[in-house]
């Protein structure tokens, strides 16, 4: 695992939360959320995550899969899926889909107890989210 640097995403409706491991692959860390003006526009969204794996010498993307809470598949995790697909054709790179199933509302609730108000957790809600989840792939590969 030493020497990969793995990019978590949120991917939601509006915005995608970013974040990146370091090189050796201990700790993952929040750089921002992309925000885009329609769902269905992902041209510039790519077209950014693209940039950040070359900037940051990504070798492998995890994408949070939205699994609803009885481990069906829903609309969401149909919508993630097109979109891996989209990443891994333009990346290059390989595409992990990750249960990220109640990582926003940990997100949230970690928020909240860092006493961050409501208003300013929206902003990085997404972010924090996808700290949280890569994170939570790292360590389950550590234990492997």
């Amino acid at each position: 695992m030493s020497g990969e640097v793995l990019m978590g995403l949120d991917y939601g409706s509006k915005t995608v939360g970013v974040a990146v491991s370091d090189p050796l692959g201990l700790t993952a860390q929040g750089i921002g959320t992309i925000v885009r003006e329609r769902e269905n526009k992902l041209r510039r969204t790519l077209a950014r995550i693209e940039e950040i794996c070359a900037e940051r010498g990504v070798t492998c993307i995890v994408l949070g899969y939205p699994r609803n809470m009885n481990s069906s598949e829903g609309e969401r995790a149909r919508k993630t899926e097109e979109f891996a697909r989209m990443l891994e054709d333009r990346t290059g790179l390989p595409v992990v889909l990750w249960d990220e199933r109640l990582t926003t509302a940990a997100a949230d609730r970690a928020l909240e107890e860092s006493g961050v108000r409501k208003e300013n957790r929206k902003s990085v809600i997404d972010t924090v989210a996808a700290v949280m989840m890569l994170q939570e792939y790292m360590d389950s590969r550590r234990q492997q």
